[in-house]
């Protein structure tokens, strides 16, 4: 039997003595509690035969064979400090008397300060701190296979003997209230009495918590998925929407406009049409004095420039707006071609106006497309001196190094625009004065080129001795 239990307890005894060296440093004495049985007369055999192994400790036995329940409690109120108790096993006592759980208790009422520890499961769950006993399973179907082998093979004749492991165990509670070092015990340990924690305590609650909250996100995913989408298709179909009303606008605005643009042009032309068919056909009739003939050749051939200069006109004007015109840049002094452009034009308009050209500078050097320059500066000078009588008529350039542009400005001393019409003048057709010889484009075909190489025209509101237009050229076109 001894060697049984050396197979069974194999090293439990010297695993138990480390164990209660680390919690209880100061142990002195180890108390090993036994019954009046074959089990406990072997186990108490077993431990005297391993405690010899640790002379440092002194071991003291309180035997079933020699004490009862009562006298046994006795000796566990008696035993000294630091001394722990290691319980093996009490079912019966030296009266033979058999006791249950109840015989455990009343020895940890007698011993309540002690420090138990146990070789076997008893005291376990409710006084031993710890324990290092066998790992007891269920056995009968595996006795059950061997009584059933031994009868069917009844010559074998081997022994079979089935080693049961240890286990470490430790009561949770009692290590938690006497705060006691587990940092170094064997790996793995079994915990008793361990209060179970939020998560083990309701962990299929919070599964059926958790699997609902993710249908329900799944729900608010698919859910938010569809909103957002239709809300994209919402604002994609409202911006198409936009569009198409954008561009049934420009539509609309493209067809007022060519209605107007035909009736302005029927009518610009017709003018000068009957002029020359006309004083044609009155010089075709005959009749009339050679002065008064000459007078007809002036009038037929002032109303053919200025039918030319119509239909030039509106090719300017249609190029410009279909951004079919390409600048032609070259490197140039803007002040030599402003000084041409001006005698030009006070030679060509023979009127009573005077000419100036302003500039701080003799040269201003720059690259631009020079025919479309002189074309928008000599518009500008006609036009002011159509409306100026024996006035000044000044060209100015300044150039603007912070802004990088150069400032032409065409100022005259005439009659001037009123602040409600100047931004109409730059509109095809707009005449402030039916009466002044013109064909309506000009300053729209000049508007067109200077947004063209990237400026600005304007009126200037704050001069009012006359008109006064600008407009910006990039330096570095």
């Amino acid at each position: 039997l001894l060697r049984y239990l050396k197979k069974i307890f194999y090293n439990s005894v010297a695993e138990l003595r480390n164990m209660i060296k680390q919690m209880y440093p100061g142990t002195k004495n180890i108390a090993f509690v036994s019954d009046n049985s074959y089990g406990g007369v072997a186990m108490q055999a077993y431990v005297v035969k391993e405690m010899q192994k640790f002379p440092e400790l002194n071991l003291i036995l309180l035997d079933g064979r020699v004490h009862t329940i009562y006298t046994i409690c006795d000796r566990l109120h008696e035993l000294p400090e630091n001394t722990a108790i290691l319980m093996g096993t009490w079912r019966v006592d030296m009266n033979d008397g058999y006791f249950m759980r109840n015989a455990t208790y009343a020895m940890m009422e007698a011993a309540p300060t002690l420090p138990t520890f146990s070789l076997s499961s008893v005291g376990l769950g409710y006084w031993a701190v710890a324990g290092v006993v066998p790992a007891y399973r269920a056995l009968g179907k595996e006795m059950a296979r061997q009584s059933y082998r031994l009868l069917t093979t009844p010559q074998d004749s081997e022994t079979h003997m089935e080693i049961i492991p240890n286990e470490t165990i430790l009561d949770g509670k009692l290590v938690k209230e006497k705060k006691l070092n587990i940092a170094g015990l064997p790996q793995p340990v079994k915990m008793l009495n361990v209060t179970p924690s939020f998560y083990e305590q309701y962990k299929y609650h919070i599964w059926s918590v958790g699997a609902v909250l993710l249908v329900l996100l799944g729900g608010l995913f698919v859910s938010l998925y569809f909103y957002y989408h239709t809300k994209k298709l919402k604002d994609e179909l409202e911006v198409s929407e936009g569009a198409l009303r954008e561009a049934k606008d420009r539509a609309e605005e493209s067809s007022r406009l060519k209605s107007a643009f035909l009736a302005n042009m029927s009518h610009e032309i017709r003018t000068p049409l009957n002029a020359i068919v006309g004083f044609s056909d009155v010089l075709s009739a005959g009749g009339a004095s050679e002065e008064e003939q000459r007078g007809y050749f002036e009038i037929i051939r002032t109303n053919s420039d200025l039918l030319l200069r119509l239909i030039n006109d509106i090719l300017d004007v249609s190029r410009l707006e279909a951004d079919r015109v390409i600048l032609s840049l070259e490197s140039c002094n803007v002040v030599q071609i402003c000084q041409q452009v001006v005698a030009s034009v006070a030679q060509a308009r023979r009127s009573t106006n005077q000419f100036l050209f302003e500039c701080e500078r003799e040269v201003v050097e720059m690259r631009t497309d020079v025919q479309r320059l002189q074309q928008v500066v000599i518009n500008l000078l006609s036009n002011a001196d159509k409306f100026t009588k024996e006035g000044t008529i000044t060209l100015k350039l300044e150039p603007d190094t912070a802004r990088n542009v150069a400032v032409f400005s065409v100022t005259d001393s005439g009659c001037g625009i009123p602040l409600d019409k100047q931004k109409r003048v730059f509109e095809r057709f707009e005449k402030l004065n039916e009466y002044v010889q013109g064909t309506g484009l000009g300053l729209s075909i000049c508007k067109l080129t200077v947004e063209k190489w990237g400026g600005e025209i304007w009126i200037d509101p704050a001069y009012t001795n006359g008109a006064r237009f600008m407009f910006t050229h990039p330096m570095n076109l």
